[in-house]
């Protein structure tokens, strides 16, 4: 699966912590578009797609919250609770985000601008794309 869970550097001292993130280093793409998503209501399950082209760093930076992966041939299930490790999620992956803590803040960072041609939203639609591809 095109997904692995990436430990960033932390920088400490007695006032605290501090992570720095930056583009073709610790993320593994340039940043076009950063958003988060915060006050998930309990039960609310966001996500639901896929993308064509896009890669995302997924960072918990309070909280936790679960991410279900699926590649068309295996599924995984991922725990972000740490703000000092990111999900990275290449293209061609489906991911739905449950169970949010109270608290819970999920950063994204993403390699592209938003456009809307990149989302795959039926999930049927996602796996004869994945299927496709594995076929040419």
């Amino acid at each position: 699966m095109k997904s692995r869970l990436v430990n960033f550097q932390q920088h400490g001292d007695k006032r605290g912590m501090l992570v720095a993130l930056e583009s073709n280093k610790e993320i593994p793409f340039a940043i076009k578009r950063v958003y988060y998503l915060y006050d998930t209501k309990i039960g609310v399950h966001r996500g639901f797609h896929a993308h064509k082209s896009l890669e995302q760093i997924l960072i918990c930076i309070s909280g936790e919250c679960c991410i279900h992966l699926d590649d068309g041939k295996e599924t995984q299930e991922v725990i972000l609770n740490k703000p000092y490790e990111g999900l990275y999620i290449a293209n061609d992956i489906w991911r739905e985000m449950y169970n949010f803590s109270s608290n819970a803040v999920l950063l994204v960072l993403a390699s592209e601008l938003y456009n809307e041609a990149d989302y795959i939203r039926d999930y049927k639609e996602f796996l004869q794309s994945v299927n496709q591809e594995e076929n040419t």
